[in-house]
């Protein structure tokens, strides 16, 4: 489904930002979108914790299930 690979996008998105954050205390969303005070960057967090939140149903898939999204 196409609104998986969006979420999952997303997810990676938010996955690098919060390492970037861990490793260099550098924040890229609040970088490329004005501080993040600013409304797109917490325009883009609030997107990846949507996404974040959307991709939890994907652990309570069954194989078959996703298997046959694929078929």
């Amino acid at each position: 489904m196409l609104i998986n690979k969006i979420a999952l996008a997303l997810a990676i998105i938010g996955c690098i930002n919060w390492g970037l954050v861990g490793l260099f205390s550098f924040d890229a969303v609040a970088w490329l979108f004005g501080g993040t005070g600013a409304i797109l960057s917490r325009i883009v967090y609030t997107l990846v914790a949507i996404a974040g939140l959307w991709c939890v149903n994907l652990l309570f898939r069954d194989d078959e299930e996703m298997a046959s999204h694929h078929a």
